[in-house]
């Protein structure tokens, strides 16, 4: 059996993932199929906090995991809210968040609004090796919303080199050019060395 564990509540990020590791044969678990278990994501940068994710999650359940840590980076807010993007308003409330980030870039002119999501992502097996792979995507922030499409940031995130909202594009479209989208690549790339490691 090739059990990998994504350590997520997040179904639509679980997709993604299933997408990519069923043609492999793998059985993918989501932290939806065991016990809740409490990770404390202490970290101060995004791989630490993945890292947390994956060591709680694969000292619980002995079981190769694969975790995340994302986030939208603004350069006029000093790269906020960072590690912090899904808790900026509060406690993971996507609209919220978006009110507050443009509230925070109300005065702020069309060629100072650039920003970056930001992804890592940690694979790690119970021998402790471990994987990190890094993806990013570009762009600025919009003054409203734009699209039904995605969560998050996404419909305030204007992608430049397709010129529309992150939201505007379809999941196939997303995955193509996204921050997690890029991570699974180059996670993909050194995948079967760790996994037969």
């Amino acid at each position: 059996m090739k059990d990998l564990v994504i350590a997520t509540n997040n179904q639509g990020k679980a997709r993604e993932y299933e997408k990519m590791f069923a043609p492999m044969g793998f059985t993918i678990h989501t932290l939806k199929d065991f016990d809740p278990i409490t990770i404390n994501e202490d970290g101060a940068t995004f791989e630490e906090n993945a890292t947390i994710k994956a060591t709680t999650v694969m000292n619980t359940l002995s079981i190769p995991v694969i975790a995340d840590d994302s986030g939208l980076m603004v350069d006029a807010l000093n790269g906020e809210p960072g590690i912090h993007s899904a808790r900026y308003a509060g406690d993971h409330d996507d609209l919220a968040n978006r009110k507050k980030l443009l509230k925070e870039l109300s005065n702020v002119p069309d060629e100072k609004r650039t920003a970056h999501f930001h992804t890592t992502i940690v694979a790690l097996k119970p021998n402790g090796n471990k994987l990190v792979a890094n993806g990013r995507v570009d762009g600025h922030i919009l003054y409203e919303a734009k699209g039904s499409n995605g969560f998050g940031y996404d419909p305030v995130f204007y992608v430049d080199v397709l010129n529309c909202s992150m939201a505007e594009l379809t999941p196939e479209q997303k995955n193509k050019i996204s921050h997690r989208g890029n991570a699974l690549r180059e996670l993909m790339n050194n995948f079967d060395k760790w996994w037969n490691n």
